[in-house]
């Protein structure tokens, strides 16, 4: 590389490493900010979670089906990698207009602070880590490239002549007759050195003050000991254990109860809100008589009821993960709401969460029959952080866009003109009533099986309707009953199997399709989860051998 073009390389290298080391560095003093005022305010999650809200439906919807529950991650990812090129151009342009580069980190503060404060509930401390990392940026960066500018001035002072090279060592002369003295190192050469010092350190500084940060607001914010002190009543009438028949015993067939660490999380939360029950309280108002406010002790107090559950996600494609089946244990919401006295002229009920989601229920759905609960635990345990602890409410029949608030602090009766629900806001069908769908488990899509007789089986569910019959035919051929598993309930899912008798050596395809409680087959055409949740029959390609 000829020398000038390396001059100039070296030159940028320099400029974007200090424009990294100042974006750590206010990363990291907005992590340790954000220890008072929580995690949800440091820079990165502010600035994320404002993008969740601003990303457009239909890409919000490929995120899901691309990355499934590794969308967050992969959003952060790109929050982060975004910053670093940021950070690198204000370097750059740092080097030359320090104080444009500051500005950078200025504009990068105040899009966190807005951030912040455009969430739900916020609070005017909640903008302090991003003001505070973009203070800290812009000092950073300026003091970093005042170093660096120094270092060029007294490199280029220093250089004897074009023809000598920069850095080198320049012998002094003693005293006459006492030969040369011992070499001086030019002002350049240490400058650099002090320069990439500072850089480095402030590096390092950063990306400590980053971890030690999270760490400490974490531990600060740790319900983890809170809920494992949690005591759950026994339910007022326990439900007797499933029976045996409900899981036909296929190999690789999903479990009939979906294992909590196995149940799927879809939400738009990038870090999971801590509640600690001692002060957890649940507001009930709106269009109400008597307006209520919970604790959590004297919901823990109420009959607690269990339901045996299938819960779905509106994202689900066709023949998707994003479903689960739970015992769960809570309060009946419609009772507390009948306490509470409903207004006339009420048909919807609105929950919020603690992170400030917005999720709206037909009113009418929750008070005709069916067993809504305010559930507090999940298999036998407390609700994981994850799946909404302390308190999420269940409302069968509907997706959980549209009756699952993990998360719940609050729930307002109103209409359906008075107010549109996060979700609804975003053009998904206001109702969100599960759609019957049907899935292939076994065999595992592209697997070889051996010729003769095969073992087909799966599962199918049409929540708050239930699953009458399945069939499944084998390249496009006549459909046949597959035979059903105990019915649980048609709240839950339903399992199936079929005997495929005669495969023949090649590719075959197989498909799929049930019919619900009502008479209503699962329809062939295929439509995307959006707006009102994925159709379509479920197939699957097996070589036999």
């Amino acid at each position: 590389m000829a020398p000038g073009r390396r001059h100039r390389v070296l030159h940028a290298a320099g400029a974007a490493a200090i424009g990294l080391a100042s974006a750590v560095a206010a990363l990291g003093a907005g992590e340790l900010v954000a220890y008072a005022t929580g995690a949800p305010t440091a820079p990165v999650i502010a600035v994320g979670s404002a993008a969740i809200d601003l990303t457009p439906t239909p890409l919000k919807e490929y995120a899901v089906r691309t990355f499934g529950t590794h969308d967050k991650t992969v959003l952060l990812g790109g929050i982060y990698l975004t910053m670093a090129l940021l950070a690198a151009l204000a370097g750059l342009l740092a080097v030359r207009r320090p104080a444009a580069g500051a500005a950078v980190f200025g504009v990068f503060g105040a899009l966190g602070a807005w951030a912040a404060l455009s969430r739900p509930g916020a609070a005017a401390a909640d903008c302090a880590p991003s003001i505070v990392a973009g203070l800290v940026g812009a000092a950073a960066v300026l003091f970093l490239v005042r170093l660096y500018r120094r270092a060029l001035s007294g490199a280029a002072a220093h250089r004897p002549g074009a023809a000598e090279d920069e850095g080198t060592e320049q012998a002094v002369e003693g005293p006459e007759g006492a030969g040369p003295a011992v070499p001086s190192r030019p002002v350049g050469l240490t400058s650099r050195r002090t320069v990439l010092a500072a850089t480095a350190g402030t590096f390092a500084v950063g990306a400590l003050a980053g971890v030690g940060g999270r760490v400490l607001t974490d531990r600060r914010f740790d319900v983890t000991a809170a809920r494992d002190a949690v005591r759950l009543p026994a339910p007022a009438a326990p439900l007797p254990p499933l029976p045996s028949a409900v899981h036909p015993p296929v190999p690789g067939l999903s479990p009939f109860t979906t294992p909590n660490a196995d149940f799927y999380r879809v939400d738009t939360a990038l870090t999971i809100p801590r509640i600690d029950p001692r002060d957890w309280a649940l507001r009930i108002h709106g269009l109400v008589d008597r307006p209520q406010l919970i604790t959590f002790d004297e919901l823990l107090r109420e009959p607690l009821e269990e339901l045996d559950y299938t819960l779905s996600c509106v994202s689900n494609e066709v023949g998707g993960p994003y479903v689960g089946t739970s015992r769960w244990l809570g309060a009946s919401l419609p009772a507390l709401l009948r306490r509470a006295g409903v207004r006339s002229g009420a048909d919807q009920l609105v929950g919020r969460s603690k992170d400030g989601m917005t999720i709206g229920t037909p009113l009418e759905s929750v008070l005709d029959g069916r067993r809504a609960l305010l559930a507090v635990a999940m298999n036998g345990e407390a609700l994981p952080l994850a799946h909404g602890f302390p308190c999420r409410s269940l409302v069968p029949g509907f997706y959980g866009y549209t009756s699952a608030t993990k998360w719940l602090v609050d729930l307002e009766v109103t209409t359906f003109a008075a107010f549109d629900p996060y979700w609804v806001r975003r053009g998904w069908d206001r109702t969100g009533t599960v759609r019957t769908a049907s899935r292939i488990e076994v065999p595992a899509p592209f697997a070889k099986v051996p010729a003769g007789e095969v073992d087909v089986a799966g599962t199918a569910w049409a929540t708050h309707r239930g699953i009458a019959a399945v069939e499944v035919r084998v390249d496009g051929g006549p459909w046949q009953q597959a035979e059903l598993a105990a019915d649980a309930g048609p709240d839950l899912w339903r399992q199936w199997t079929y005997r495929w008798s005669g495969a023949s050596p090649g590719t075959h395809r197989i498909e799929v399709r049930a019919t619900d409680a009502t008479g209503a087959v699962q329809p062939e055409q295929r439509a995307t989860p959006f707006p009102a949740g994925a159709t379509g029959w479920h197939s699957t390609v097996v070589a036999v051998t």
